[in-house]
Formats: C-alpha cells, structure tokens, sequence
C-alpha cells in the first residue's frame, strides 16, 4: 500500500454508496477506522458491512449533514467512539438543480446547506480536535462543474463546488501552521448509480466518446487520490485541488478527440 491510514480515524459524509462508499471501502483497506456519516441508514449499512466483511472497522452515523447540529453530533461519536479524529472527508452533495431565471429559494439552500455550508460546519467542529492531536486533515469532493466547466441546469451545484474550491485555499492558508491540510478532488465522470439516473447505457457509451481516457472513472479513481491526500506522504500538499476526469476537461471541442483517433489510424496504418 502507497499510503497507510493505520491508526487514524475517518470521518466520511456521503459515504453510503458512489464515490463516497468507494473512499470508506479505500481508506479502511488502507487500515483506517472509518466513520461512515451518510442520509440513508440503508445505504450506510451496506457500506459498513462491505467493510466488516474485508476485515475493516466500521461504523454507522446516520444523518442528514445539512444541518449544523448534525455535523457536531457526528464529529462528538466519532470522538467517542474511537477517541480521536484525524480526516474528516466531506463527500456528501446535493444535486438539485434548476435555471438562474427559474430558481428555487428551498433547492438552492438545500444544495448550499449540503455541498458549501458543510464545508464550514464540518471544518469548525473538527479542527479543535486536530490542533489537540498536533495536526489532520480536511478533504473535499469538489466537481470539475463549476470550477472547470458548465452544464445547464447545474447553477446551483457548480456555484457551491466553486466555492468549495475558494474555501479549501483560504481555509488551507489558516490552518497551515496547525498541520492541518485542506485538500480537495475534482472529479469528471465518474461511474455511479447517481450517474446511471442521467442516461442509458447508449447514453452512457456516448458520453466516454468524449473522454480521452477512453472510459469512464470508478469510485475507487477518486478514492485513491484521497488516500494519498490523506496520508502522511501528503504533507507538503495544501489549499489545493486535483482533476481526476481521465482528460475530459483537456480539449477545448470534441472535434480535437476525432482528430486523435484519425491520428491514431494513420499511425496504425
């Protein structure tokens, strides 16, 4: 393993199925104890059970982080539980959305409550317990909508990872000298059940045309580049984030990934 977690305590919101699941599956594999915080106990429990059954440590907060009192309540059990806390991860997102010009007031404060509010919450209520311990981690899932690229109809959700992006700089700048680093992932396509409601497999395949790479991410893409943010290893690292999308942000039109593929024939031939 290329980052060990043995001996730290995770705090992971989101983290009862997609990409949330794969960074708990990922970080207990790496020995970490990992608090699984996540809305739908269902969802939670699987996700503490596939780790139980790998020979992880595991356990079940179920709730909904988009309110303060929630979030201090799930960093107090992580506490209590194992006595200490050295990442906290938020991964949990709301993905409503709407136009600008037709705006929801309730969806928009749910999606900022979720993805951005969070942020503060969650830093807020674990950072006394890293400066105690001498230092941690805070980590984000941020997206490349927002700080990265556009889609239509995501105003809401690209407006919250953009922030999520300018909170983890100045967040990172505060806590420097507390051993605290702020880091957060980007990611692109990444193949979810959350990713399978948008399209049919035809739809799917149609949308890894347009990825370099030439596939679609998995959870665990994403939950490595966590790891090693998480790690000791990763120490020099702060205030910053990473793109893991296989390329799909790289060209500036698609007509550029046909080019490629002539290329590729050309040199074949």
């Amino acid at each position: 393993m290329f980052a060990d977690l043995n001996n730290k305590v995770a705090l992971i919101t989101g983290a009862g199925q997609g990409i949330g699941a794969g960074i708990a599956r990922v970080f207990a594999g790496a020995g970490a104890k990992v608090m699984v915080v996540n809305r739908t106990p269902a969802h939670g429990e699987r996700t503490v059970q596939e780790i139980s059954d790998a020979g992880g440590e595991a356990e079940l907060f179920a709730t909904d982080i988009g309110e303060v009192e929630n979030i201090n309540s799930a960093i107090s059990q992580t506490i209590s539980k194992w006595g200490r806390i050295d990442i906290a991860l938020h991964n949990a997102a709301s993905f409503l959305g709407g136009t600008v010009e037709e705006y929801s007031e309730d969806d928009l404060e749910t999606v900022l409550a979720v993805n951005l509010k969070a942020c503060f919450r969650l830093s807020k209520a674990a950072i006394p317990y890293f400066k105690k311990q001498g230092g941690g981690r805070l980590l984000f899932t941020s997206s490349v909508t927002g700080p990265r690229v556009a889609m239509p109809g995501t105003s809401y959700y690209a407006a919250s990872k953009g922030g999520m992006n300018a909170f983890i700089r100045t967040a990172a700048l505060e806590l420097a000298r507390d051993n605290i680093t702020v880091n957060g992932v980007e990611p692109g396509y990444i193949r979810t059940a959350a990713m399978e409601l948008l399209a049919d497999e035809a739809g799917l395949a149609q949308m890894t045309k347009y990825i370099p790479a030439g596939f679609m991410g998995a959870p665990e893409d994403i939950a490595y580049c966590m790891l090693y943010l998480a790690s000791d290893q990763a120490r020099y690292i702060t205030g910053q984030t990473i793109c893991v999308d296989g390329g799909s942000t790289l060209p500036e039109s698609p007509v550029f990934l046909e080019e490629m593929d002539g290329v590729k024939e050309l040199v074949g031939s």
